[in-house]
């Protein structure tokens, strides 16, 4: 086993995610820590310093909010992972120990699709069970009203100040990734819809925090990257927010509801920014270069931001020039600085971020760490995992494939209706650049990844199976057909929109992008990592995967455990690294 205290030192420094607060009472904040060595929600009174663990489960609590008010702490509780549940909450100021209860007794388990809270009580649920997809209006002593019920895709995007108005994503056009606005009134009725079109997605960010403020942010692609606009639904206005900045653009609004903070995300790195509606002035915030990993504005109008970058690990900060919470215990050690690097693909320049480790010489063993999602994307931020490759000796490639966010629409949606073996194209792209360069032994290159990535993991030794050394896939979609005949419904749709119908409307799509059509192909070990409750990338069908390995009598193991999607407790984290770089050291004739 490898046995070094730095790269375990990461993982169980005592982490918190960024704080949030109660819009009328922000004294009253919560976030997420592991402290305990398992992720769960506390409660934070600014006023008097106390904090306090609302939650304590045996496989960690993820999901968590506070109502307006600042009475009510909500938060998911599904079982062991499976994300099928029921929200519960607790009040803020009730003692250590409190018990939670059902937020709203009168709703039954489903999957999660959004939660709007009101300051009266009111709550707007989003479920989705094999039923559909419906948003549910809950009041007070009464029993849940549907608001709305369909089919396909949909959730509550955002709920306005006064209650009056809520507005809802949804894809009733049939198309997941791309969807439509509508907002409603209490009783259903429709006040307006906006949709862009095909190929194009509206998203709700938020009305504006102000009484009788029918304004809505939202994000839109029309000029095929992310960027914003108010939509007044009630007045039937438009306002873009056309900026002189080459990324892509999310925002919030300020409290008073007259400028917004922009976020501006460009090539794996974050900046923010005050934009001021009134004389459209645009003024940067000064925070360091990295990713910032969320941000706000209190009420006094300072910002308060969490920042990392690869070498530094995550702190929260405020414009103050204060740190704001710090969790106790000692911090993560650094790591080293990524480096950017641009290679010519078949369809244009991909962006790469290359670590590497500060002892040894070229070509090093090189592990492609593929990111999931695929709606995602690799940056400039404290990845733990990434800096424990490094300290064993390991370079660190990550590739920002067709399919990733940041580059903008058409970059992230290249990968539909050839779903896989587009994003291998990139990464083999890369991994040629990275041998021919000199950087990455041809004999030690390490094909790993979670989720999508562990997807493209097995998919890319069945495909490319000459390329790569070793794999080491978690949580991976493997046998495509069954992994959609198992998992839940929002992905389903999603699957649906990305290879352009089921499996039984285009059988030959699922087959050619699925890991199993090549696991006769396979030549590199692997290590797969699987979750007993995983319903994003489901059990079954990765047992099948690993059936076959074992007919064909293909070197593998496995690698079970009794949560979900990943794991929230520390040391089981510690525990899977350590395997996948045992598994890797072994079949590389490192140990």
């Amino acid at each position: 086993m490898v046995d070094d205290e730095r790269w375990k030192a990461r993982f169980r420094a005592a982490r918190i995610s960024f704080p949030r607060w109660a819009r009328d009472a922000p004294d009253h904040s919560i976030y997420r820590s592991n402290v305990t060595g398992t992720w769960e929600i506390y409660t934070w009174n600014r006023g008097t310093g106390a904090q306090r663990q609302v939650t304590e489960r045996p496989n960690g609590t993820w999901t968590g909010t506070i109502d307006p008010s600042g009475e009510w702490v909500w938060w998911f509780a599904d079982t062991d992972g499976d994300e099928f549940g029921l929200w519960e909450r607790v009040p803020f100021n009730a003692d250590a120990g409190a018990e939670s209860v059902p937020a709203v007794p009168g709703l039954e388990p489903s999957y999660p699709s959004g939660l709007s809270l009101g300051r009266s009580g009111l709550a707007v649920i989003g479920r989705t069970t094999d039923a559909g997809n419906t948003i549910h209006l809950c009041r007070p002593d009464a029993s849940p009203e549907v608001l709305y019920h369909h089919a396909e895709d949909a959730h509550i995007a955002a709920l306005s100040h006064d209650e009056s108005l809520m507005a809802i994503g949804h894809s009733e056009h049939g198309d997941s990734r791309h969807m439509a606005l509508r907002v409603l009134r209490p009783d259903g009725s429709t006040v307006a819809d906006l949709w862009d079109g095909p190929g194009k997605g509206v998203y709700g960010a938020g009305f504006a925090p102000v009484d009788s403020d029918s304004r809505l942010l939202v994000n839109h692609e029309r000029r095929g990257r992310d960027e914003i606009l108010i939509w007044d639904p009630v007045a039937g206005t438009e306002r873009e927010i056309v900026l002189d900045l080459p990324g892509e653009i999310g925002a919030g609004w300020y409290p008073d509801g007259t400028a917004l903070l922009i976020a501006h995300s460009h090539e794996a790195r974050d900046e923010l920014y005050r934009y001021d509606l009134a004389d459209e002035s645009l003024t940067r915030i000064d925070t360091p270069r990295g990713v910032i990993g969320g941000a706000d504005v209190r009420p006094d109008g300072m910002v308060e931001f969490s920042w990392s970058s690869a070498a530094e690990p995550p702190v929260i900060r405020s414009t103050s020039g204060a740190v704001v919470l710090t969790p106790p215990g000692p911090v993560a050690p650094p790591s080293v600085p990524v480096e950017d690097v641009w290679v010519d693909g078949p369809a244009g320049r991909i962006h790469a971020l290359v670590s590497k480790p500060p002892e040894g010489d070229r070509p090093y063993p090189t592990v492609f760490d593929v990111h999931g999602g695929p709606t995602a994307q690799d940056d400039d931020s404290f990845v733990a995992s990434a800096a424990a490759w490094v300290d064993h000796g390991f370079a660190v490639v990550r590739v920002n494939y067709r399919g990733s966010t940041g580059y903008g629409s058409e970059w992230r949606d290249a990968i539909e209706g050839r779903v896989g073996l587009t994003e291998l194209e990139d990464i083999k792209a890369v991994r040629d650049w990275a041998v021919s360069s000199g950087l990455a032994d041809p004999s030690k290159l390490v094909l790993t990844g979670g989720s999508w990535g562990g997807f493209l993991t097995l998919l890319g030794i069945g495909t490319q199976p000459d390329d790569w050394s070793v794999a080491v896939a978690a949580v991976p979609v493997a046998d495509y057909v069954a992994a959609y005949e198992d998992e839940m419904e929002g992905l389903q749709a999603f699957d649906r929109s990305l290879f352009g119908g089921s499996p039984d409307e285009v059988p030959d799509r699922y087959r050619e992008s699925s890991p199993i059509t090549y696991v006769s192909q396979v030549k590199a070990p692997v290590l797969i990592l699987a979750g007993e409750n995983d319903p994003r990338c489901p059990i079954r069908q990765i047992d099948n995967y690993v059936a076959r390995l074992a007919e064909l009598d293909r070197p593998h193991e496995v690698y079970r455990y009794d949560a979900g999607h990943g794991s929230l407790v520390v040391e089981e984290r510690i525990t899977q690294m350590a395997a996948e770089m045992d598994f890797a050291r072994k079949h590389l004739g490192m140990s």
